[in-house]
Parts: C-alpha cells; structure tokens; sequence
C-alpha cells in the first residue's frame, strides 16, 4: 500500500509538486476537468473546529464533483473530546476514510497526529500558524491572472498571519518573484517562516522582505491584504487598531502601484483593513480568487490521492 501523501504545510511539497497543484487548478479554473471522476470511490472526512465558509465548501463541492464521498464532522463529534489520542483518531479513521480534510485553531500538533498512520492523506485547512491551502488557491489566481507567478512583485499589507505565512513559503520558491510584506511592528510573519523562505528564495533567486512602515514601496503588480484579526484568534494589546490603521489599502495606496490588483482571502471588514472603493472596484479579483479555493481543492485532493501523473 503507497503511503499516504499529506499536505500540511507548504514545506510538504517538493518543487514539482507545487507546479503540479497549480497547473491542475488554473486547468479547474479554465474548465477542462470538468467530465473527471478521479476521486470515484474515495470518501472524503471533513472535519472544521473553526468557522468556514470559502474553504470548507471548496473540498466539499470538489471531492463531490470529482465523484467522491463525504463524510462530515461538527467540532465536538469526534471522540478527541472525551479523551481518545489525536493519534489513535487518525488511526482509526485511516481504515475508513481516503483523505481528511482538517480546520484547526491549534497549531501543527494535531495535524501532525493523525498523519502518523501510512493509509489516510491529511490536508491543512487551515491551522492556527498556516494556511497552505489558501496560499496554493493565490497562487492558482495568479498564474490564471498573469500566466505565470515568476517575476512577480506581491506587496502584502496587513497582519502576517497564517496566510501570510503559507504565502511566503510559497512564492519564496518561484524565480524572480518579490514579496514585501508591510506589517506593523508586532504583528509580522514569524521569523521562523522567513528563515524557511529564504532558503527556498536563495535557490530560485526570489526576493523576501519584511518591513514594518510604508515608505518606499515597490512598484507592485498585486496588493494583497487580509483580515487584520484572524479567525478564532484575539489580540492581547486593547489598542492594537491604532497600530493597524496606517496599514489600510485604500485608493491612495493603490494609486501607489497603478495597474496592480488587488487581492484578499475573505472575509473582508471594508473601513478596517481595506476601503469598500478598493475591495468593489475594477482592480479587485478577491471574488475571483475565492472561487480559485474551489479549483484548487480539486487539485490539492487529486494531489492527496496520488493521481496519475502528478510527481509520486
């Protein structure tokens, strides 16, 4: 039996498997998979401990529009909550399940558990550090945007989150790419995942930076913004708005990089961290990109499954 491949963070994926995942979604995207069953006779488990509308519905449709199954759980179903291992839970489920699909507000741990059997792929929807799923759905917006991620200026406004991470991992690895993430102090992408992404970046020639103002800005072909408070997290300091307002995406930044679009996870708090006239005018595609989740998880499922033809 081959073992299970799972997608925990975007360190999982080899070069190969990246380009793979991307390519396989912007061909979702584009509707030239549409007649493939690839999942026909996989059943999917679902599991959500936090809040989600984008993501959990993206693997729900897309293992059912592949031709699997669902087997679906509310955070407190499973017996984790009475006791039982995070291990031992991975492990039974392994025998009757093809793929779990997980939404933590923990950390890796628990990811980490239930991937230590050989039979079930495990997918990070999101945990409480990274976000890797969304970071491939952003990078299947871009190559469907611009026909490529090489040689792309990002500009990242806003918290360094789990988005923010997962995406810094992930454009770390493509040749020319720049990425400027514009944090307030505080509130940055920890240094862990830019040490991780300057490796990456030193092998592709891709340029990681981090700064905590907003002088000197590149030209960027995308702004990218999320949420300043993350889903099921809260911050310590009361007045952490007022570290964040300077940090908004309005018209005037945008004026900044004139042609760049602009790009958000959802959901969006218009008047916090982006302007209502940005997030609904001509150079948004965050609604494009949401629909990519949807894409994407097709692909990142198909990856899990080991389907012919991505790299083994």
């Amino acid at each position: 039996m081959p073992t299970a491949r799972h997608l925990i963070s975007i360190d999982d994926l080899t070069d190969e498997d990246l380009d793979w995942i991307i390519t396989r979604g912007v061909e979702h995207a584009a509707g030239l998979r549409e007649a493939d069953r690839t999942l026909c006779g996989q059943v999917v488990g679902v599991l959500f401990r936090a809040t989600s509308s984008r993501t959990r519905t993206a693997f729900s449709a897309g293992a059912l529009r592949l031709g699997g199954r669902l087997v679906t759980y509310g955070p407190n179903d499973l017996q984790e909550n009475t006791g039982e291992s995070a291990e031992d839970t991975g492990d039974v489920l392994s025998r009757m399940l093809d793929v779990l699909v997980v939404r933590t507000p923990q950390g890796d741990a628990e990811l980490r558990s239930y991937a230590r059997q050989r039979r079930m792929a495990v997918i990070n929807a999101m945990s409480s550090i990274e976000h890797p799923t969304q970071a491939l759905a952003d990078l299947t917006t871009l190559a469907t945007r611009f026909g490529r991620v090489e040689d792309l200026t990002v500009l990242y406004v806003g918290e360094g989150n789990n988005t923010a991470s997962a995406l810094t991992l992930a454009l770390s690895r493509f040749p020319g790419v720049r990425l400027s993430l514009r944090t307030p102090a505080g509130y940055g992408v920890e240094r862990s995942f830019l040490d991780r992404a300057a490796i990456s970046a030193k092998q592709s020639c891709a340029v990681i930076e981090q700064r905590h103002d907003l002088s000197n800005l590149p030209v960027a072909d995308v702004v990218y913004t999320t949420r300043w408070q993350t889903t099921g997290t809260t911050k310590e300091d009361p007045d952490w708005r007022t570290a964040f307002a300077p940090f908004q995406v309005n018209e005037q930044l945008m004026a900044s990089c004139p042609g760049a679009v602009f790009m958000h996870d959802l959901p969006a708090h218009r008047g916090e961290e982006v302007t209502a006239e940005v997030l609904d005018g001509p150079a948004s595609i965050a609604f494009d990109q949401a629909e990519n989740k949807y894409h994407s998880a097709r692909a990142v499922l198909e990856w899990c499954s080991g389907l012919p033809g991505s790299s083994q």
